[in-house]
């Protein structure tokens, strides 16, 4: 696993809360809204973002096995806000790149020195 599960518990309950408000502002960074698998909460989680062809991409720094990835992959469908925008995304699809060829330079550097060689693609969903 990327990060240890101690630091992903840590920063559910504490860091989370406080970033959660930054995320959705700063460049390459994003909130996804998600609904629980089995309660049915709504919940919020900050992520790298970034976009690849039509998708948008998630760095998966905690790797795939979180419970916001499951959420998102058994529902289909979660909304990402990032900069002032809240982007309904559809067909979620986990990926992996061991040189995260696909981020900036100083991003794909980071991931490869925590390990987090996954990612999750989704499609943005049409403007209605």
């Amino acid at each position: 696993m990327p990060l240890p599960r101690t630091m992903a518990r840590f920063n559910k309950i504490v860091t989370n809360r406080v970033t959660t408000p930054f995320a959705q502002l700063l460049p390459g960074t994003a909130v996804v809204e998600h609904r629980g698998r089995r309660s049915g909460r709504v919940f919020r989680t900050p992520v790298l973002l970034f976009g690849v062809g039509d998708d948008l991409r998630i760095a998966l720094t905690y790797g795939a096995d979180t419970d916001w990835v499951r959420n998102v992959c058994a529902a289909g469908e979660a909304v990402v806000h990032t900069r002032g925008r809240a982007i309904p995304v559809r067909d979620p699809r986990l990926g992996t790149d061991r040189q995260a060829s696909w981020a900036p330079l100083p991003v794909r550097v980071a991931l490869q020195a925590i390990g987090a060689h996954g990612y999750l693609d989704c499609t943005p969903q049409p403007h209605r």
